[in-house]
């Protein structure tokens, strides 16, 4: 992930700032392509999530904003300062933009907005983040199938080894229920069951 990384951030510092922010988060795509500044809280540290992107007719100006896919999955999320600051980054680039463009800017308060005529602030297409992780991907070398979703895959996997328990990192990815997750939590955590029961028999033998 650490190279995935660098290499986003050697290719575009936009398409970096994404990709940090899904691994570091755990968001899926759409939350990602919703996201707006006023779901930033700097001074707390936090980012709300309370809606997804959704556009069947892959036109630019008929997106919708849609609750998110279950209840559990709106949530608030602690990030690390190193997080808001690439992303406070972002902000002062994306700024300058959109004052030369202002009177063509569709201000809705979009993260991630297009930075390029002729629909500018527009938020991008799910099928847009998925192509930029595949130029990075590409660029990597990583010779694996992976798309944007395994970034929350690998999320789930460093939380498990970090030590976190299954229910926080449910609420932490927005879940009620999920196999794959719990699939993942399991498979790191097996060896750590047998690290303790190893321990304790060491433990019972020196009595």
């Amino acid at each position: 992930m650490k190279h995935f990384l660098d290499t986003a951030y050697q290719l575009n510092f936009e398409y970096y700032v994404m990709f940090y922010l899904l691994a570091w988060t755990g968001l899926r795509a759409g939350e990602l392509a919703a996201l707006k500044w006023s779901d930033i809280d700097f001074k707390e540290c936090t980012i709300s999530v309370t809606k997804t992107y959704y556009n069947p007719s892959n036109s630019t100006k008929k997106y919708t904003l849609l609750p998110p896919k279950t209840r559990g999955s709106i949530r608030r999320i602690d990030v690390e300062s190193e997080v808001l600051q690439a992303i406070n980054k972002f902000r002062i680039q994306q700024n300058e933009i959109k004052m030369q463009m202002k009177h063509e800017w569709h201000d809705q308060n979009f993260v991630f907005a297009r930075i390029k005529g002729p629909y500018w602030g527009y938020p991008h297409f799910i099928k847009t983040i998925e192509n930029r992780f595949n130029a990075v991907l590409k660029k990597s070398g990583i010779q694996k199938k992976l798309t944007p979703h395994s970034l929350r895959h690998t999320h789930t996997s460093l939380l498990a080894e970090a030590g976190v328990d299954l229910q926080r990192i449910m609420d932490r990815l927005g879940h009620t229920e999920d196999q794959t997750t719990t699939k993942i939590y399991l498979h790191i955590t097996k060896d750590r069951k047998k690290e303790a029961s190893q321990k304790f028999g060491e433990l019972m033998k020196s009595l």
